[in-house]
């Protein structure tokens, strides 16, 4: 690696690797061969399963509805759920996945795309980023410590925004740290800059990656003569290209705004940008876990990266103490996120996600000496061993339908049939990994967790998702639903969900997602009445109408722990659902809540 160095005494510049930190020559060919064997093991078990389920909840089928709906629509511009407007996410997730499927014209593969691309992407950014700050050596730790985090492969599997803003948020953060560290870059700051912009019309906080400018302008003006980027006119483009990164969707969302005085359209925009943003920020109305619930995710989520904090924290504590720009800048950013996530109410799991591959950079060039220790070794191996064992007593209960496994599976309406395929597929990813610590043992115990994690996602993607599709993704249950009421009948939907309504073919017909339950009874009643022959109702039980005939309610089935029922049109009196003007005496959950 080739380190920028003072143009006159006095002046600093990025220190060179410390003795932990070896400088390594350039991999020979044959030396390469097992780093790339091992890098293709861990795309294709990334992109194993692609193709071979459908969505599933709480995230992925809403996306995907309303991408399919601006695909068979030709209106792009506003996402939909049903025939209400979406407002709770910018559209532009869907606008990527409905533009994969018009290039695929698959959405079982369109669908999870979007997410897989992201991940290799941010992999490949990692590497290029670690690479250039030390060099190669400590890139390839870099980008193995982040793939075997298990938030990272889990991520990167669901067809959810986060992944995708992953994705940006690295590449804008990327961008911005060759430009403050290895720079001046004026293009790359600009670059970084339009990602930052990108990603906030993908999810609110696509400015993130911006933060690194505070710790590196406190290095900076303590440090005035370092090398590096200075004063100069480029600073100025930081603003602009942010703005023209966010007006990729606020553009053409202002026109519309300003052509068309629809009281829709203005709710909608003022939802989105308001509510959704800095309201659910500082007044959250769900989620709400305490100011230390990130330390609980990083326990666990971030597995078996937070089994090394113990070691990295005092390792990156004296690499702070001695003004290392490249720590300083990585660990100070990723604290800043921290701090930005902890201090609002309402949290979730995925929101930290864009910290980690800035910590895997910042873990990477100590990683050679950490694995050269007998305790971290140990560690590693325990972890892996405790994973197979893990897997062993849960296929093993699945496989043999004990109680545990069919209790689980009848709150899930699974077929009994189901749990030995599951079973099975657990098995033999806990006999692989028992075979992984007997063989490679303590000596190569980082090598044991790279290649345990290659087959977890391989037997999660090939294998168990596949198998809980039909269950997880409610098309079991909707299959019925369509076989029970006939090819030339027309089905509506009462307090659904949004995977019920994506299994529909011919889409169903719904009457308000967010509309109060009465009103939905009320226009379901308008909808039956003009053809209760042909037509059937789809409703969540709890949430089915005293004015139905009892003896006529069909229990269809269960899916994702709610239980289903079909009403047929003329089983419902519809002058009674107009006096008692829709009410139903059972309450709901908030069908939004998952958001």
């Amino acid at each position: 690696m080739r380190l920028r160095r003072a143009s006159h005494a006095g002046r600093a510049t990025i220190p060179a690797p410390l003795p932990s930190e070896p400088r390594v020559r350039l991999s020979s060919p044959r030396s390469s061969a097992p780093w790339f064997l091992l890098l293709a093991l861990v795309v294709a078990s990334l992109l194993a399963g692609l193709g071979m389920r459908e969505p599933s909840p709480p995230d992925e089928p809403r996306f995907v509805l309303a991408a399919r709906q601006m695909v068979e629509t030709g209106q792009w511009l506003l996402p939909h759920r049903g025939s209400e407007l979406y407002a709770e996410k910018p559209p532009t997730f869907m606008w990527i996945q409905a533009a994969t499927y018009s290039v695929l014209g698959n959405w079982t593969v369109a669908f999870l795309l979007p997410s897989l691309l992201s991940a290799l992407l941010t992999l490949w950014l990692t590497w290029d980023l670690a690479r250039r700050l030390w060099n190669r050596r400590v890139a390839r730790y870099a980008v193995l410590g982040l793939f075997v985090v298990i938030q990272f492969g889990l991520m990167a599997k669901r067809a959810q925004i986060d992944m995708v803003l992953v994705g940006m948020t690295t590449l804008s953060l990327w961008a911005l740290l060759r430009h403050l560290l290895l720079g001046p870059n004026w293009k790359l700051l600009a670059l970084g800059a339009f990602a930052a912009g990108l990603g906030t019309v993908t999810k609110g906080v696509g400015f993130l990656p911006l933060l690194a400018l505070l710790p590196w302008a406190i290095w900076r003006w303590r440090h005035p003569g370092a090398a590096g980027a200075g004063r100069g006119w480029g600073w100025w483009l930081i603003l602009p290209l942010f703005v023209a990164g966010a007006a990729v969707w606020l553009a053409p969302l202002g026109i519309a705004l300003l052509r068309t005085p629809d009281p829709h359209l203005q709710a909608y925009a003022h939802e989105l940008l308001f509510k959704q943003t800095g309201t659910r920020y500082a007044n959250a109305w769900h989620h709400h876990k305490p100011a230390w619930y990130y330390l609980q995710v990083m326990a666990t989520l971030w597995l078996p990266g937070s089994l090394l904090l113990p070691w990295l924290v005092p390792a990156w504590w004296r690499r702070l103490r001695r003004a290392d720009p490249r720590y300083i800048v990585l660990l100070g950013w990723a604290l800043l996120v921290l701090v930005f996530f902890s201090a609002s109410p309402g949290k979730r799991e995925v929101y930290i996600l864009p910290m980690l591959p800035a910590l895997a950079v910042a873990a990477a060039p100590l990683l050679a000496g950490l694995l050269r220790r007998t305790g971290v070794r140990w560690v590693l191996l325990l972890y892996v061993l405790l994973l197979a064992v893990a897997t062993l007593a849960i296929g093993h209960g699945a496989l043999h339908g004990d109680g545990w496994a069919q209790r689980n599976a009848a709150k899930r309406a699974i077929d009994p049939w189901v749990l030995p395929q599951v079973g099975a597929w657990l098995l033999g990813f806990g006999i692989a990994a028992l075979a992984l610590v007997a063989f490679l043992r303590l000596r190569r115990a980082g090598l044991a967790v790279v290649l345990a994690t290659a087959l977890l996602w391989i037997m999660y993607g090939a294998g168990l998702m596949p198998a809980l599709d039909p269950y997880s993704s409610a098309s079991a249950v909707m299959a019925k639903a369509r076989a029970r009421i006939g090819a030339d009948a027309e089905l509506g939907m009462v307090a659904w969900r949004e995977q019920n309504l994506l299994q529909t073919s011919p889409q169903a017909t719904d009457f308000g997602f967010k509309r109060p339950l009465a009103e939905q009874w009320e226009r379901a009643a308008q909808w039956v009445a003009a053809d209760p022959g042909r037509r059937w109702l789809f409703v969540l039980k709890q949430a089915m109408t005293p004015c139905a005939d009892p003896a006529r309610v069909i229990d269809i089935g269960s899916a994702n722990r709610n239980d289903w029922q079909l009403l047929p049109g003329t089983a419902l009196d519809a002058a009674c659902v107009a006096r008692s003007h829709g009410a139903v005496a059972g309450a709901i959950e908030d069908p939004d809540a998952e958001e």
